[in-house]
């Protein structure tokens, strides 16, 4: 499989801000759960090999970015689907494609407008900072 990369791209900063959102989302760091403090004690004082996993953004930036994929899909509920598919369930573009009934150009042509779109959503975040 190709690893995706985002460097010297146009919008390469926020596919890469969706790439790690989709790493977050997939370990469930989103979804609010009981933990008994027990069990949190015994997780984080045992070694173990993998360690744990470090995240290159914080739980509130990908808050963030979760709400505007959210925004997207009830907006263009296509294209926040294939965001949400692409970088949140890790599909290939030719997968989502296939699903879809659509070339695979074509579902990364609305793929980009989606992560367009999710960057003007995430322009106030940028003028804050």
């Amino acid at each position: 499989m190709k690893k995706r990369t985002y460097v010297g791209k146009a919008l390469g900063d926020t596919e890469w801000l969706l790439e790690q959102w989709g790493f977050w989302r997939m370990d469930g760091m989103g979804v609010p759960s009981y933990v008994s403090p027990l069990y949190a004690l015994i997780r984080d004082n045992t070694p173990c090999t993998g360690g744990v996993k470090e995240y290159s953004l914080t739980d509130d930036l990908a808050l963030i970015v979760d709400g505007a994929v959210a925004r997207l899909i009830n907006r263009d509920s296509q294209m926040g689907d294939f965001i949400w598919l692409y970088f949140g369930a890790k599909w290939p573009a030719l997968r989502i494609a296939r699903a879809a009934g659509i070339g695979e150009a074509k579902a990364r042509e609305v793929i980009k407008a989606g992560v367009a779109w999710v960057d003007c959503a995430l322009e106030r975040v940028r003028e804050a900072a």
